[in-house]
């Protein structure tokens, strides 16, 4: 055991040895030296920190330029980033520096680092021709420390089995920390500690989820999954539930009253937070005044409260097939900050004055009360702009006359529109998947959906376009980069196989034509598979305080405003919009910038676990058609198989190569295509094929055809 601690030592000393050599420049520095800027100046410390310079010159990391006096071999001996590991327990480092190549790490130099840890790595010299290899020195931050998985009792002991293909190592579970686990059941585990010398962690069981297979469990798992709570801390529903019913009187003279205006919202029928209303009243000029009205969520979520700390750590409402998992509390979102109608709510307005062209000729932002007259679903709204009468058709008419302008317009600035298919089940009273639809988006959500847009665009210009140089104020806007020109020149060859010409000399010209693209694909078969290769083939839009435009859009200045009851984002805009206009100074950037890199993350890790719902439902929903044969469309192509949608219910499954015996099949990855070896026969993406439905893995969520010849 001494001997263990010794090398210890001797490690974390040498690590700080070159982190005081990396720092002083890599000039060569004597051993008295390193003592000194250490503060260890007993002579047993002097002597160990010479006996490591001496060794450590021998073994390579050092090098002794003159007498004493050592620098860094390689510089960058030290590198920090994030672990990626693979399925036979090896595992890669993708440095922070995207300068840097990524670094093979063996199964025993991992040093109990897991999938996606924050870690310092030593790197070796490259040997000729071999590439860069390392061990971990430290784990600076866990990317998780709890998972989802089977408990597996025994006697004496038990042990924990996760979901995540990444977790190569067991759980041991000490039987007094099981909290009531059951022999088989879904549980989350935390690890609690993970001793030096023993291959797998310990840990205790934070949740039962249940029995395997069961909706509940299932969907729970996931959350859990990715990192999502499922429930809320005590103190954070005691402070919800401490606010009075009703407006203090207080409110009603710091604020515009809107409650005489035609007020209404238009939501899913399904729908119980109505984070935003319109109003619309015409003017004695004959403009419109077209009101859009967000829940002013920060009236009652205060920074630092523990409603804003949770609000801030879940980033964002999850939607899974069949539930939602709110940001805030049920009666913050449900009740006090929803839209509900009939009844006065505070609000946060963007307020414009808009001509027949429905161009914005006064703009007004501040906090406001509104009553809202009415609640409709898209389906009842719709049915209104269809048949041109019912309650508010002056009103709904005359608002997507207008919607119809901004779209147009936003279109001829270079906007790009993807309009892909959203598919929807229909459950049963146990959630279990009756038969799949697909959502159709008509006028009623569009037209919701340009005025959101136009308040969104608004408020960033407000706020972008104050101040000059230094004197530009934080905000927390959404960018969206211009895609990868070679990205770009690949989706355009791809699309060429079906007869879809793209122009794409210019960022305007290539968005004018994937215009034209994607509206000569609506309806046809290949539809969705050309839009969600256009939409990879794009940069993700993110969160962040530098701003730049939105390409998708085509918008200069664009921030998220309008939904502070599920996006914490807005709810950051909401704040500095409002300091802004009662004349504050601009605010830390840097903080900022931290907030909104923590948003983007917890925005995918929810369009992650929404994915994973819709796989697990879709895999639940085929279960029983095990033996059928469908026509699908091929919509991916790996070196182990091809990615197949159905057509008429839209479930995806993959068909392995090794299930296509007619041939020797190999990937050619730059034509989307898998291509036989002898008789070159090809399956191409976008291609129609006849599939069986051959097997299907609920736990891991995964669907297996085979091609019928």
């Amino acid at each position: 055991m001494a001997n263990k601690k010794t090398e210890a030592f001797k490690h974390i000393l040498t690590q700080l040895i070159s982190d005081v050599i990396e720092k002083s420049g890599n000039k060569p520095i004597n051993y008295k030296q390193v003592a000194a800027k250490l503060n260890l100046t007993d002579p047993e410390s002097r002597n160990a920190i010479l006996d490591i310079l001496q060794e450590e010159a021998r073994a390579g990391l050092f090098k002794e330029v003159e007498k004493g006096k050592y620098v860094l071999k390689e510089l960058k001996a030290f590198v920090t980033g994030r672990v990626d590991m693979t399925a036979d327990g090896s595992a890669f480092i993708v440095p922070e520096d995207e300068f840097e190549d990524d670094i093979f790490i063996a199964p025993r130099k991992l040093r109990q680092a897991l999938h996606g840890d924050r870690v310092k790595v030593h790197t070796y010299e490259k040997r000729r021709g071999k590439r860069k290899e390392g061990e971990v020195v430290e784990i600076i931050e866990r990317a998780r420390t709890e998972f989802t998985g089977t408990i597996s009792i025994s006697p004496r002991f038990a042990f924990f089995i996760a979901d995540d293909r990444k977790m190569l190592h067991d759980i041991f579970v000490p039987l007094a920390d099981l909290n009531g686990a059951q022999d088989g059941e879904k549980v989350v585990v935390a690890i609690s500690e993970w001793p030096q010398d023993s291959k797998n962690p310990v840990g205790k069981v934070k949740h039962v989820l249940g029995k395997k297979g069961e909706n509940n469990t299932e969907m729970n798992a996931i959350l859990a999954d990715f990192g999502f709570p499922l429930e809320f801390p005590s103190a954070v529903e005691k402070e919800a539930e401490s606010f009075p019913i009703g407006i203090p009187e207080s409110e009603f003279s710091r604020r515009r009253d809107f409650r005489s205006v035609t007020t209404f919202t238009i939501d899913p029928a399904d729908a119980k937070d109505f984070d935003d209303a319109i109003s619309f009243q015409q003017l004695p000029n004959g403009n419109y005044e077209i009101g859009v009205h967000i829940a002013d969520v920060t009236h009652f979520v205060k920074p630092d409260s523990a409603l804003d700390k949770e609000a801030f750590e879940r980033g964002t409402s999850v939607y899974l097939v069949d539930r939602v998992i709110p940001m805030l509390p049920e009666r913050l979102s449900n009740d006090l900050c929803s839209l509900r109608p009939h009844e006065d709510r505070l609000v946060f307005s963007a307020v414009f004055e808009m001509d027949k062209n429905a161009n914005v000729i006064n703009e007004w932002f501040g906090k406001g009360i509104i009553h809202s007259d009415r609640r409709f679903s898209y389906e009842e709204a719709q049915e209104i702009l269809e048949n041109k009468e019912g309650e508010f058709s002056t009103e709904l008419t005359t608002l997507n006359e207008l919607a119809y302008i901004l779209r147009e317009r936003k279109f001829k600035h270079g906007a790009i529109s993807f309009e892909t298919t959203e598919v929807k089940f229909q459950l049963d009273e146990n959630g279990k998947p009756l038969g799949v639809y697909v959502k159709e988006r008509k006028d009623a959500h569009k037209l919701i959906e340009d005025y959101m847009l136009l308040a969104n665009k608004r408020v960033a210009e407000f706020i972008g376009k104050q101040g000059k140089g230094g004197d530009k104020k934080t905000f927390v806007y959404r960018v969206h980069d211009a895609p990868n020109p070679e990205t770009i020149a690949g989706f355009a060859q791809f699309a060429a196989r079906f007869g879809y010409k793209l122009n794409t000399k210019s960022d305007r010209e290539t968005a004018r034509s994937l215009n034209a693209l994607m509206e000569r694909v609506e309806g046809t078969k290949e539809q969705n598979v050309l839009t969600t290769l256009a939409i990879r083939s794009m940069a993700k839009a993110i969160y962040t305080t530098k701003k730049t435009s939105h390409y998708g859009l085509a918008f200069d200045y664009y921030t998220h405003f309008t939904s502070p009851i599920r996006r914490y984002p807005d709810v950051m805009v909401h704040r500095l919009l409002e300091f802004y206009l009662e004349g504050g100074g601009s605010v830390n950037a840097e903080a900022y910038e931290k907030h909104c890199e923590h948003a983007s993350q917890m925005e995918k890790k929810a369009a992650d676990a929404e994915r994973a719902s819709i796989k697990y439902k879709q895999a639940e929903y085929l279960q029983d058609q095990v033996g059928e044969n469908y026509i699908g469309i091929i919509s991916g192509v790996t070196e182990w198989g091809m990615y197949v949608e159905i057509e008429e219910n839209k479930c995806e499954g993959m068909v392995r190569l090794r299930d296509i015996t007619d041939d020797f099949y190999a990937l050619d990855e730059k034509n989307y295509a898998i291509i036989g070896q002898r008789k070159k026969k090809r399956y191409q993406l976008g291609d129609e094929v006849q599939i069986r439905v051959k097997k299907v893995d609920l736990a891991k969520r995964q669907i297996d055809f085979t091609l019928v010849s």
